[in-house]
C-alpha cells in the first residue's frame, strides 16, 4: 500500500483516505475527485461522505440529492463491520467492488446459495436469500442490481430476520423503485436510492466509504 493511501484521518479538510489507491497516481485521482465532490455537495456530514463517493463512482454529482439514509445506517454500519459481521451481496460484481481492506468480516454472494431457483420459478438472487435464512440475521446486505432480492430481503425482514444494516440501490425499470420505496418502509437501517436509478456503483460505493470511515476509526484508537 502506497504512503499517500495508507493514511489515517477524515475526508475532510487537509487529509484523505482511499484504502483502494495504492499507486502515487491512483491516490491523487481519487483525492481530486473527493475534492470536485466536496465542493459540489457539501461536507458537513459522515452522509455527505457517502453521498460524495456514490457521485464519483457513477459520474454524476446528482446521484447526491437521490440519496436515502434511514435509521442511522452509518452507527448500524460501523457496529456490523466491528463485531465482524458478513456482507451479503446479489451478485458478484458487487461482491468483487467491496474493499477488502480495513476490516475482517467475509463477503459472501446470494448466488453461491440459489439451490432450488429454477424449479421454484423465482430469481436466483431471491433463492439465495431465502436459503441462506437466519445467516441473513446481524449482517450488512448488499443488493447493487436485483430488485426481486430485495423485495424478498424486505419480506424476510417483516418475517423476523434482522440484518445490521441493507444497503440497496438496485438499479432498474422493473420492481427497483418499489424495492426501494418498501425498505424506507421498514424500520431497518438502511441506504438507497429514488426511482430508477443506483446499481452496483452505488451499493459498492455506499459500503467501501463505511468502510474507509471504520479503518479511520480503527486508526484513531490505536494512535
Amino acid at each position: 500500500m502506497s504512503k499517500e493511501s495508507s493514511h489515517r484521518g477524515d475526508t475532510t479538510g487537509n487529509t484523505y483516505t482511499d484504502l483502494g489507491a495504492t499507486t502515487k497516481e491512483a491516490f491523487e485521482i481519487s483525492e481530486k475527485s473527493r475534492k470536485l465532490a466536496r465542493a459540489t455537495i457539501g461536507d458537513s456530514s459522515p452522509e455527505d461522505r457517502i453521498k460524495q463517493r456514490c457521485s464519483v463512482a457513477v459520474g454524476d454529482f446528482s446521484m447526491a440529492d437521490l440519496i436515502r439514509f434511514r435509521s442511522d445506517p452509518l452507527k448500524a454500519g460501523l457496529a456490523a463491520l466491528a463485531a465482524g459481521a458478513p456482507i451479503i451481496t446479489d451478485i458478484r460484481m458487487v461482491q468483487v467492488g467491496v474493499q477488502k481492506k480495513g476490516h475482517h468480516s467475509e463477503v459472501f454472494c446470494a448466488l453461491d446459495f440459489d439451490e432450488g431457483a429454477k424449479e421454484q420459478g423465482i430469481t436466483r438472487t431471491s433463492k439465495g436469500f431465502l436459503n441462506l435464512g437466519k445467516k441473513v440475521n446481524g449482517s450488512i446486505i448488499v443488493i447493487g442490481n436485483a430488485p426481486s432480492a430485495l423485495l424478498t430481503v424486505c419480506r424476510m425482514i417483516s418475517e423476523g430476520h434482522t440484518p445490521s444494516l441493507v444497503i440497496g440501490p438496485p438499479v432498474g425499470f422493473v420492481n427497483a423503485a418499489e424495492s426501494k420505496d418498501l425498505l424506507r418502509t421498514i424500520n431497518i437501517p438502511s441506504i438507497s436510492t429514488e426511482g430508477p436509478r443506483g446499481g452496483t456503483p452505488v451499493a459498492v460505493a455506499a459500503l467501501n466509504e463505511i468502510i474507509t470511515m471504520y479503518a479511520e476509526q480503527q486508526g484513531q484508537e490505536k494512535s
